[in-house]
């Protein structure tokens, strides 16, 4: 692969203030510094995150600012100190970014919940990009069996709802729920598929348990027909329900779903109130909790897995430029189900 030069202009959708529109910009190409890589970014996926990013939410957020949190492309340029790597790596980049490294998550692998986490976007340029220069500790290989496209969105989409999963209670042949068939659940139902659970889905309209089942799910609950908490326990109660959702409401309708030692794991952000009970809890030792993305080896471990499963985002894919349109259509839902940028490199 030949090298891209520091001197050639590249090309970065910005958005100069909160809530305003993309536009095309060209700049210097980055250089990575010491640590860091820079990366030929193939392809973006547009997150439901960035409009927090993009609507200046997120803490740490300055303008104008290029959104982009899950990358996928080559390394271009290695930053002095960086071992392990090589340009030409096929690498890919989510909603970990990096981490301070000294931190006592750091220490324990939890960078995730670092303090200082580094987030594509908002710490430094995302990959709405032709280029993007990011530490070498948030790199995730991406194997063979992925192209770009279809790495993008399980940088941050995909290791949102595997590795929760993989972490949680439920072994092979339990009984696990996914609510919401959506950007993250439509992911989710196929991880837990692939993973030899029992999957269920829980989604609103009967119209989407044909969807569910192409997906993989053995069993579809309408919750605007059903009540979703009795037809869990009519299968035996649920060991995990992952909530990808934005609905506490939703959410807290599960969770007398639950077996023994079931637990109800959020994936889904929103600032809805969870309305439960401590008999709720008590009654079969239940458990609510909340679970991050993950650092970059559990991005690798996702990647890995959709590869050797046959795992996939559903995707729409859009020209770099077009990311305004591409940004509207995701968050107005009418992609079905991730968007996702190429630049043509």
């Amino acid at each position: 692969m030949t090298a891209t030069s520091a001197s050639q202009p590249t090309r970065a959708m910005q958005v100069a203030e909160p809530g305003g529109t993309f536009s095309l910009i060209r700049t210097e190409m980055p250089t990575p510094g010491p640590g860091q890589v820079r990366i030929t970014v193939e392809a973006c996926g547009v997150c439901h995150s960035d409009a927090m990013i993009l609507s200046g939410q997120l803490p740490g957020t300055s303008f104008p600012v290029t959104a982009g949190h899950e990358i996928a492309g080559r390394i271009d340029t290695l930053g002095d100190g960086v071992t392990g790597w090589a340009a030409g790596d096929r690498v890919a980049v989510g909603w970990y970014g990096g981490s301070c490294g000294h931190c006592e998550a750091c220490r324990v692998g939890d960078g995730v919940n670092c303090p200082e986490l580094q987030i594509p976007g908002v710490a430094y340029p995302g990959g709405y990009a032709d280029a993007v220069v990011v530490p070498a500790v948030a790199l995730a290989r991406i194997p063979d069996g992925l192209s770009a496209v279809e790495a993008a969105p399980l940088a941050c989409a995909g290791v949102t709802v595997f590795n929760p999963l993989r972490r949680s209670a439920a072994r092979a042949g339990d009984l696990v729920a996914i609510l919401g068939v959506g950007g993250l659940g439509h992911l989710g139902v196929q991880f837990a598929a692939a993973m030899g659970l029992e999957t269920v889905a829980i989604a609103r309209g009967a119209e989407k348990g044909k969807l569910a089942s192409e997906l993989g799910a053995r069993h579809y609950i309408d919750s605007t027909a059903q009540n979703v908490a009795e037809e869990l326990q009519k299968l035996g109660g649920a060991k995990v329900v992952l909530a990808t959702v934005t609905n506490g409401e939703a959410m807290a309708a599960t969770l007398d779903g639950l077996g023994r030692r079931g637990e109800l794991i959020v994936v889904g952000a929103t600032p809805d109130e969870l309305k439960v009970s401590g008999l709720q809890l008590i009654a079969g030792t239940k458990k609510i909790y909340g679970h991050a993305s993950g650092i970059a080896v559990d991005t690798e471990h996702t990647l890995r897995f959709a590869a050797q499963s046959g795992v996939r985002s559903w995707t729409e894919e859009a020209p770099l430029e077009e990311a305004g349109e591409a940004f509207d259509r995701m968050m107005s839902g009418a992609a079905r189900f991730r968007m996702v940028l190429t630049t043509g490199n």
